[in-house]
C-alpha cells in the first residue's frame, strides 16, 4: 500500500492540496485572495519537483496550472461586471427597478415572486449569467425596501438561475457538454425539454427550501453604503427655482410638493420674504430658493433623474471655468468639520468653499438642531457634515485637509443617465446575440464591455474599479485545483471508486451514488469538467447494470448544476458574492444541505420517473 502511494504521491498531493484550501476558505482567517494566491504558487511548487507528473507520465507544466487566468469563463465574468457597472453607472435599470419597488409596496409577496419567477422563465432559455447580471440592482432596491440586507436575496437570485438550467437542454453549457457525450457514445440525440419534468420537480423542491430557510440561514449583512443608503441622517439643502425649472409653477398639495419626494420643504425664501409652512395654495415662481431637508439618497435620486438640474447646480457660482470634471463625471462625498478647523464659524459663502475645495455643497446636516436658514447663511460648526459635489480629482485633493474629515467610504457617482439608453441597448444585444447562437457569451460579453467604455456609459476607471481581483484569483485558483485533479487521475479515482462501492446495492444505488459524486465534484470542480468526466463513466455503468443509459446521463446533469455549496462552483455564485457580502462559508451554510435535498430528491423520484 505504501508503495502504491509513493507511486500516486502527486494524486494523493493534489487530493490533500484541494482538502486543506478548502480548509482555508471557510475558516475565513485570511482574505480568499490570499487563499487564492497560495494553493497557486503550492501547485506550481509542488509539480516543479522530480517525479509530480501527470498519470499518464506526462508533465503538468505552470502553463497547465496558469491557464485559468485566461479561461474563457473566467474572461467572461469579469466583462459581465463591466456590463453590470455599466448598467449601474447609467441607470439604465432605474425604470424597471423602480416600477418592482412601487409593486412591491402593494403586492410584496407576489412581487418577490414574480420577479425570481422572470429569473427562473428567461435562464431557462438563456445564460443565465447575464440574467443574473441585470437583475443585481434590482434585488438590491427590492431588498432595501425590504429594510434588508441584499445578502437575504443575492444566493437565492444566483441559485434560482442554476435551477432553471436543469429544465432545457441549453439551461447551461453543461448540459450541452454531457448531452454530446451521450450522442458520441450511445448514438442518441438528447431532446430539447427531455429533462424538463424532472427538473421542473428539483427546482420545485429547492425553491421551497429556500423559501423555507433564507431567513434562517443566510446572513444578515450589511456593508457601509447599504448602512449609509437607509440612514435617516437628514441633510438641508437648497434650490433655486429658474425660469424653465422643473419647480416653476407647481402648487402646494396639502402642505407638501409632490415633485419633492421624500423631501420636507423647511421654507422658500422669495426675495426679502421667508415663506414658512404650512403650505397652503402656495406656488413656486422664478426666483424662489427652496430650502429642504432631505436623505442623501432622495437627494442623489432627484439630482439623478435630472441631469440638466445638476449641471446648473454645479455651475452655478462657479466663479472659474477652469474647473473640470473627471470625464464628465461628478461625484457625492460626506465630510465632517473637524474640531478647530478655520471653517467653524464661518459661513459656506464666506468661506468662497467652490474655489477652495473645487467641490459644491449640497447640504449641511446638524444633529443637534433643525436648521431653517438658507444655504449659504448657515454659519458651520465642528461636527457638521456637509454633502459635496464634485469631481473625483477633488476628494482626492481633500485627503489631506485639516479642516475636514472626508468620509471615503461614502463617496459615490452620479449616474450618466443621458447614456442609459445606450447602455439598454448594448445588454439586449448581448444576451439575444448569445442566446440565439449568434456568438458564445464569451465574445458577446467582451464586446459588450469594450462597447460601454467606448460609447462612454463608464469610464475606464469605473471599469476598473468593477474587476473583482477576488473573483479572479478564486476562480483562477479553482480551475488550477481542478487540473491537477483531472491530470493526476485523482478525480477519475473517486468516480470508478464511487461506481465500484455502489454497484453490489443495485441500479438505485449506483445511479443515487453517482448523483451524490457528481455534486459533491461539481462544487469542486468545474461543473463543465466534472460533466465530461462523469458522462462516460456513467454510461459505462449503465452498461454494466444492463439499464437505461437515459436516467444515468440525467443523474449527471442534474447533480453537475447543484453548485451551490462553494462560490467558487459556478459563476453566478461568484457574480452575487460581492453585492452580498458573502463568505466562503456562507454557501456551505446554506448551499450544503441543499445539494443534500437534491440528492434526496432525485433518489427517491427516479423509481417513479425512470422504473429502476
Amino acid at each position: 500500500m505504501s508503495a502504491e502511494i509513493m507511486t500516486h504521491w502527486p494524486m494523493w498531493a493534489s487530493l490533500a492540496t484541494v482538502a486543506v484550501t478548502i480548509v482555508f476558505y471557510m475558516l475565513d482567517r485570511w482574505s480568499m485572495e490570499l487563499v487564492s494566491i497560495t494553493v497557486i504558487a503550492g501547485l506550481l511548487l509542488l509539480f516543479s519537483l522530480p517525479g509530480a507528473t501527470a498519470a499518464d507520465g506526462s508533465s503538468i507544466t505552470a502553463a497547465d496550472l496558469l491557464m485559468g487566468f485566461a479561461n474563457p469563463a473566467l474572461i467572461t465574468i469579469m466583462a459581465l461586471l463591466v456590463v453590470g457597472q455599466g448598467l449601474f453607472q447609467t441607470g439604465a435599470l432605474e425604470g424597471p427597478t423602480k416600477a418592482l419597488v412601487r409593486s412591491y409596496d402593494q403586492r410584496p409577496i407576489l412581487t418577490l415572486i414574480g420577479a425570481f419567477a422572470a429569473v427562473f422563465a428567461i435562464s431557462a432559455f438563456t445564460n443565465n449569467t447575464p440574467v443574473v447580471i441585470m437583475f443585481l440592482p434590482i434585488m438590491s432596491a427590492i431588498a432595501a425596501r425590504m429594510g434588508a440586507s441584499t445578502s437575504r436575496l443575492m444566493m437565492p437570485l444566483s441559485f434560482v438561475s442554476i435551477f432553471a438550467g436543469m429544465t432545457t437542454l441549453i439551461g447551461t453549457s453543461t448540459n450541452l457538454l454531457a448531452a454530446d457525450s451521450y450522442a458520441r457514445l450511445t448514438g442518441t440525440e438528447l431532446g430539447f425539454f427531455d429533462q424538463t419534468v424532472f427538473g421542473l420537480i428539483l427546482a420545485g423542491v429547492g425553491m421551497l427550501y429556500i423559501a423555507a430557510t433564507s431567513r434562517i440561514l443566510l446572513p444578515e449583512r450589511a456593508t457601509f453604503s447599504e448602512e449609509l443608503a437607509r440612514s435617516g441622517k437628514q441633510f438641508v439643502a437648497q434650490f433655486e427655482v429658474t425660469p424653465g425649472h422643473f419647480l416653476e409653477g407647481k402648487r402646494a398639495v396639502a402642505g407638501m410638493f409632490p415633485e419633492l419626494q421624500d423631501m420636507t420643504v423647511r421654507m422658500i425664501q422669495r426675495g426679502e420674504r421667508a415663506i414658512l409652512p404650512p403650505y397652503d395654495d402656495v406656488q413656486l415662481l422664478s426666483g424662489d430658493l427652496v430650502i429642504v431637508a432631505a436623505t442623501r439618497k432622495a437627494l442623489t435620486e432627484l439630482l439623478a433623474g435630472k441631469p440638466a438640474m445638476l449641471n446648473d447646480i454645479w455651475q452655478s457660482g462657479a466663479g472659474e471655468a477652469t474647473d473640470q470634471t473627471d470625464d464628465g463625471q461628478l461625484g457625492l462625498v460626506e465630510a465632517v468639520i473637524a474640531p478647530g478647523s478655520r471653517m467653524a464659524g464661518r459661513t459656506v459663502e464666506m468661506l468662497g468653499f467652490r474655489r477652495l475645495t473645487q467641490a459644491v455643497t449640497l447640504g449641511i446636516q446638524r444633529r443637534s438642531r433643525m436648521i431653517r436658514s438658507k444655504l449659504g447663511e448657515i454659519r458651520l460648526e465642528a461636527g457638521d457634515t456637509l454633502l459635496l459635489c464634485g469631481p473625483i480629482s477633488a476628494f482626492r485633493n481633500l485627503r489631506t485637509s485639516r479642516d475636514l474629515i472626508l468620509l471615503e467610504w461614502s463617496q459615490s457617482e452620479f449616474p450618466t443617465t443621458a447614456r442609459a439608453q445606450v447602455a439598454r441597448l448594448i445588454t439586449l444585444a448581448m444576451v439575444v446575440a448569445a442566446a440565439v447562437g449568434l456568438t458564445s457569451i464569451t465574445i458577446a460579453a467582451v464586446l459588450a464591455a469594450t462597447s460601454m467604455i467606448l460609447l462612454q456609459c463608464l469610464n475606464h476607471r469605473q471599469a476598473g474599479r468593477s474587476l473583482d481581483l477576488r473573483i479572479y484569483l478564486v476562480i483562477a485558483a479553482a480551475l488550477a485545483m481542478g487540473t491537477a485533479l483531472e491530470a493526476t487521475g485523482a478525480a477519475q479515482l473517486i468516480a470508478e471508486l464511487v461506481v465500484g462501492l455502489a454497484s453490489p446495492f443495485g441500479t438505485l444505488a449506483v445511479l443515487s451514488a453517482i448523483f451524490l459524486a457528481v455534486a459533491i465534484l461539481t462544487n469542486i470542480l468545474s461543473n463543465a469538467a466534472t460533466a465530461v468526466l462523469f458522462t462516460p463513466i456513467a454510461l459505462s455503468a449503465a452498461t454494466q447494470t444492463n439499464s437505461d443509459p437515459f436516467p444515468f446521463l440525467l443523474a449527471v446533469i442534474y447533480a453537475a448544476n447543484c453548485a451551490f455549496a462553494t462560490p467558487i462552483a459556478y459563476q453566478t455564485n461568484m457574480l452575487v458574492m460581492g453585492p452580498g457580502h458573502y463568505k466562503f462559508g456562507d454557501f456551505l451554510r446554506f448551499g450544503g444541505p441543499l445539494v443534500l435535498i437534491m440528492w434526496a430528491t432525485f433518489t427517491i423520484v427516479a423509481p417513479w420517473r425512470f422504473q429502476v
